[in-house]
């Protein structure tokens, strides 16, 4: 059995059932899951290939 999670959605989610959101949890490894497929497929990170990719900063699209 999985322990369950706090997951946390996106702060770029557009806020409806259809949008393009992904949520995190963080427990003893980093999971990122899409919210439409909440029982899909997970990806996991370590903590510190967590903090890797959220430290890039990403380019803007203007």
């Amino acid at each position: 059995m999985t322990p369950e999670h706090t997951w946390r959605k996106s702060s770029y989610s557009d806020g409806t059932p259809e949008g393009s959101c992904v949520e995190v949890a963080f427990a003893e490894a980093v999971r990122i899951r899409d919210s439409k497929h909440a029982t899909g497929p997970q990806l996991t990170f370590s903590a510190n290939a967590w903090r890797a990719f959220t430290s890039r900063t990403a380019p803007r699209a203007d």
